[in-house]
């Protein structure tokens, strides 16, 4: 039976590149590289065109993937990279060590999830206020750097971007770093993924919550965002279940007589890459089995939202996680910012 609806109509929303970006795929207008360094995939996207397939902004985005930032090790690899990359950014942008820098923290501190940003800028080192004192001399490898919290607009009842707007303009930044939690469509790059980005951010975008922009374009100088996706929509994790149902299925029909030595809770069927057959997966989800694995996520987002159980969702240990990832981010602005910087 062929399947006739028209699923184009529900977009997918995700904050990361990287989740629209396929490596096999070329556009003119879209440059990509990528590298490795002790288990950390870096993927740098560029895009010279405002009209692309990928939908996004021009400007460079770069994404750390990793897969644990609790362990202390991988948190300093992590950290290190996340260092090199903010420093290249600088470079690209011509931001020297004498150029004075506004660090944003969007987010509400009150929701778990979405107070990446505040509590980043809890650790941030401000000096600010010692070079507006006449009877102190500042070592000059640390920068003249300052920092806001501005809340979320149904608290405050301003737009984020009035008021970082207003504050450019009294004290004068070069540029701005905002810090900002994201939504993804991958369960797998939730909290496993940092995205740096020198095209701006949409305040509450992953959340279907769009406030103004922050960017060059609004802020009037160089906007440098950095987050991380502490969210999935509840559509995209039933879906990425129906995708690890189709694969664990294939893993046990691959690994029949292995898996009779191997307990169920301990079969890892994650990295195995042979799918079953169309005829297979007709056999196992019915006219499901017929559907793409994108055209699977957007029906599921069809039959979620209208009845409002398309929640935002987020891993039971994101206290623990937000406490360590703040700790690197913070660290790892600091010591892109102040030369001389030691915890």
């Amino acid at each position: 039976m062929k399947n006739e609806k028209d699923l184009k109509q529900y977009s997918i929303r995700t904050d990361l590149i990287v989740d629209l970006f396929d490596q096999q795929q070329t556009e003119d207008g879209v440059f990509s590289d990528s590298y490795q360094e002790n288990d950390i995939n870096v993927l740098e996207v560029t895009i010279t065109k405002e009209k692309n397939k990928l939908n996004k902004k021009k400007g460079k985005y770069i994404t750390i993937s990793y897969q644990d930032v609790t362990d202390k090790v991988n948190a300093k690899n992590v950290e290190t990279v996340v260092v090199k990359e903010l420093k290249k950014m600088f470079l690209d942008l011509n931001i020297d060590e004498n150029k004075k820098c506004l660090v944003v923290g969007l987010g509400n501190r009150k929701s778990t999830p979405d107070a990446l940003g505040p509590k980043t800028v809890d650790e941030i080192l401000v000096t600010r206020y010692l070079y507006e004192m006449d009877n102190i001399e500042v070592d000059k490898d640390y920068r003249n750097v300052a920092s806001f919290i501005p809340g979320v607009t149904g608290n405050t009842g301003i737009e984020s971007s009035d008021i970082i707007l207003g504050i450019i303009e009294r004290i004068k930044p070069d540029f701005v770093l905002v810090i900002d939690a994201l939504a993804s469509s991958s369960m797998d790059r939730v909290n496993k993924t940092i995205q740096i980005t020198d095209s701006g951010i949409h305040p509450g975008s992953g959340v279907y919550n769009n406030r103004k922009e922050l960017s060059y374009e609004t802020l009037h100088i160089p906007v440098i965002s950095i987050g991380v996706p502490t969210v999935i929509e509840a559509f995209v994790l039933v879906s990425d279940t129906i995708q690890y149902l189709l694969k664990h299925f294939s893993y046990n029909k691959e690994n029949y007589q292995k898996n009779k030595l191997i307990p169920v809770t301990m079969r890892n069927y994650k990295n195995h890459t042979k799918e079953l057959s169309k005829e297979e997966k007709i056999q196992l989800l019915g006219e499901i089995g017929t559907l793409t694995e994108e055209e699977i996520k957007e029906l599921i987002f069809e039959v979620l939202t209208p009845i409002g159980y398309n929640m935002m969702v987020t891993p039971k240990e994101i206290d623990f996680v937000m406490d360590k990832t703040s700790e690197l981010l913070s660290s790892a602005i600091n010591k892109a910012l102040h030369k001389n910087f030691d915890i």
